[in-house]
């Protein structure tokens, strides 16, 4: 009985201290929020487009003066394009390591369709009744700051925010002689560009890199901003499927009915690779991929609203791939992208094109690999009575075979996914829980890809995604923000992971 009542209290001290230091944290947040917002406004100012070297090398030296500040040891890690930030707080050689990736560079942009005079120049905006969203002037942060309140600005959610957040949390933190564990982050300079110069390093700083676990900071929370651990992305594939008609365009007069139009042939040969639900009819397509019951709880928990989301894309039925669009994101996919003729200029032609092409993208499943999925999409295609080349035909095969494609492979990047009851996948489940007195979202496999998963494969370590921004943020398009509401979570986010014992 003593023992019971001595683990009682125990655990009783534990949940006050917890209470405490979460209640700490949100009195100390709405203190140096206007601090923390003109910090990223800083931040945001700096352009930051990959092939603007000047200006990333700027972003550098502001990262590089911001975690210096904080006791970490900085290495600019030079490869044949841009370096790789690379920064490390050694705290115990028997303590456990956490690598954090995030990214400093962002989309390019066209200054023209933005809603404000620079999209370097971060504004701060609130939304109007109508909806529409008004510029308000930066001195509004010294006051009562609504959480609703949005900071617009290239990169101001993908990925400076989580920097930002990143950054505080550390911080605040200071105060601590020594965090619980090893942290080493990662700032890709090249992301939004297929990170080469970072996967170009992994061989090279293998052992640098190494640690007992991976976390993502980038992509956006579930649409209603609860906190959010996605555990996965899907990889991607690409391929370009030709199919030839006459050897030059003809007039569709002289030569209708008579030369075979190669855009009908194309036409027939994508209807035959899915269904009119959706589904993907070539041989094998979704071979490996099993659903237990277990798993389509965890799908079906997602809080996804169905008819938000046909009605938001302006669709009345989705595809019957999955029950559900969680469910959906779990198999392969099969897109057609672009389909191309000869003729690109201005108006119409009455012609027979010579030859159309489509350009099509396999998203990819933990289960499936590029080169599996491409070669199924080649054998099907020679199921058809194609003669498949990887080149342009001779003339000579032209006149024995009535139908040939040329097809070209790119087997990409594969997909990658932690178990959502692995050891790591639990404590981070554990301790947003008990930072925000509720269960994460809890996301199998996001439909994206993210760049770095080639570095997972590498390095051997289980990653999970932690994304922190809003949905709604405009990533890569005009009119990027952040949700001040979603800095605030997110700084307890990192609060907490910062704090996780391993």
């Amino acid at each position: 009985m003593i023992t019971i009542h001595k683990c009682t209290v125990f655990f009783f001290i534990l949940f006050v201290q917890a209470l405490y230091c979460q209640n700490n944290w949100d009195e100390k947040i709405k203190q140096e929020l206007p601090n923390i917002l003109q910090k990223h406004r800083d931040l945001v100012s700096i352009p930051n487009v990959s092939s603007d070297k000047e200006n990333m090398m700027k972003n550098v030296t502001w990262v590089t003066g911001a975690f210096g500040k904080l006791g970490f040891e900085v290495s600019i890690l030079q490869t044949s394009t841009l370096p790789v930030f690379f920064a490390e707080k050694h705290i115990n050689p028997n303590a456990k390591t956490i690598l954090f990736y995030l990214h400093l560079d962002g989309q390019a942009v066209n200054p023209e369709k933005w809603q404000q005079e620079d999209p370097f120049q971060p504004v701060l905006k609130q939304q109007t009744a109508n909806g529409d969203w008004e510029i308000i002037d930066w001195s509004n942060i010294q006051g009562d700051i609504h959480p609703d309140w949005r900071v617009f600005g290239r990169a101001a959610a993908d990925d400076k925010a989580p920097i930002t957040m990143l950054l505080t949390a550390l911080k605040f933190l200071q105060q601590r002689q020594t965090l619980p564990y090893n942290v080493k982050i990662i700032l890709d300079l090249q992301e939004e560009t297929r990170s080469e110069g970072f996967l170009s390093t992994l061989e090279k700083y293998k052992e640098t890199y190494a640690a007992d676990y991976l976390i993502i900071m980038d992509g956006p929370a579930h649409p209603t901003n609860k906190p959010t651990l996605t555990f996965g992305c899907r990889g991607v594939a690409t391929c370009q499927i030709s199919i030839y008609g006459a050897k030059l365009p003809q007039h569709s007069g002289h030569y209708g009915n008579y030369a075979p139009n190669p855009v009908f042939r194309m036409s027939h040969l994508l209807a035959s690779m899915k269904d009119d639900t959706g589904k993907v009819l070539i041989d094998g397509f979704y071979d490996g991929i099993t659903l237990d019951a277990e798993t389509q709880q965890l799908l079906a928990s997602v809080p996804d609203d169905d008819a938000h989301i046909r009605a938001s894309l302006g669709i009345a039925k989705a595809d019957a791939v999955g029950k559900n669009y969680q469910e959906s994101l779990q198999y392969p996919s099969l897109n057609v992208r672009h389909i191309e003729t000869s003729w690109k200029g201005p108006g119409l032609k009455t012609i027979i094109p010579e030859i159309v092409t489509a350009h099509l993208d396999i998203r990819l499943v933990k289960e499936t690999d590029g080169a599996t999925q491409l070669e199924k999409i080649k054998k099907h295609i020679e199921q058809q009575g194609y003669l498949v080349l990887s080149r342009t035909p001779t003339d000579a095969e032209r006149l024995q075979y009535p139908k040939i494609v040329t097809l070209k492979t790119n087997a990409g990047i594969n997909a990658f996914r932690t178990d959502v009851n692995s050891g790591i996948a639990q404590k981070l489940r554990q301790t947003i829980t008990t930072a925000f007195d509720e269960e994460p979202i809890l996301i199998r496999t996001m439909g994206g890809t993210v760049p770095i998963t080639p570095a997972i494969q590498v390095l051997d370590i289980p990653a999970i995604i932690v994304p922190m921004v809003n949905m709604d943020n405009n990533q890569h398009n005009p009119n990027e923000n952040i949700r001040i509401g979603n800095i605030i979570q997110g700084i307890k986010m990192c609060l907490a992971i910062l704090s996780m014992e391993l």
